[in-house]
């Protein structure tokens, strides 16, 4: 009877620590939204939320890696609950990283909702850049949440999908740059926003590929898109 009490204890402090990891994981998600709403409405009120809760999200972080810390010196996982563990704490790396460069959105729009200066037509683009950013870390989240790897392949495909629209907000914030030296400073600052949303993506993505490791115990970093779909199927 004991064995089974300490055993149910045990799966509680994985599964509290696994909530918080998603609670985290949804306030960064939230973050997202309303760091692109408050850039596109010039919600100055909106944008400072975005950046006051980068320490909520800063706390959780903390906080999971200590309960992480803590589960691998009193219970000794192995196997399955030690990958779920070590993904959890390379998880809140990257979520905290995500939750920075949301922060970052939200002081460009911040800065922007303040200059008389207008936006180049390149934030079209970028809108739909965080957009899909942002589905790449929803679908994430909902795989470490269901345990399931599948959806890796959707989401390295989605990350390939930001790339290229980073790659051609690039070309062309280099084109207004030649054609108008007046677009210079405005464009050199669209372009680190798209590096934000853009990293967002790699973060994800990072994510969808933990999950494959904690559920099948495979690293799939660097390997080609017909290697990592095929772990993913196995």
């Amino acid at each position: 009877m004991q064995s089974e009490h300490i055993f149910k204890q045990y799966d509680a402090e994985l599964e509290a620590v696994r909530a918080k990891v998603l609670e985290m994981g949804a306030l960064v998600e939230q973050q997202i939204i309303d760091a692109l709403e408050s850039l596109i409405s010039g919600n100055q009120k909106l944008a400072k939320s975005v950046i006051k809760k980068d320490h909520l999200v800063n706390g959780l972080e903390v906080q999971v890696d200590e309960d992480c810390s803590h589960i691998i010196a009193r219970r000794q996982p192995t196997a399955g609950d030690l990958r779920m563990v070590l993904m959890m704490i390379k998880t809140i790396t990257d979520l905290e990283r995500i939750g920075d460069e949301a922060t970052k959105i939200a002081r460009f729009a911040l800065k922007a909702s303040e200059s008389t200066q207008k936006l180049t037509p390149r934030f079209v683009e970028i809108k739909a850049m965080a957009s899909t950013a942002r589905n790449m870390l929803h679908m994430a989240l909902d795989a470490f949440a269901r345990s399931d790897a599948t959806k890796v392949i959707a989401i390295a495909r989605m990350d390939e999908e930001v790339d290229e629209q980073y790659q051609a907000a690039i070309r062309q914030l280099i084109t207004f740059m030649l054609e108008d030296p007046r677009t210079i400073s405005i464009s050199l600052e669209v372009l680190f926003l798209a590096k934000a949303v853009e990293r967002i993506g790699d973060h994800a993505k990072n994510i969808s590929e933990y999950v494959v490791y904690m559920v099948k115990g495979k690293d799939v970093r660097h390997i080609s898109m017909e290697e990592m779909e095929e772990t993913a199927k196995d």
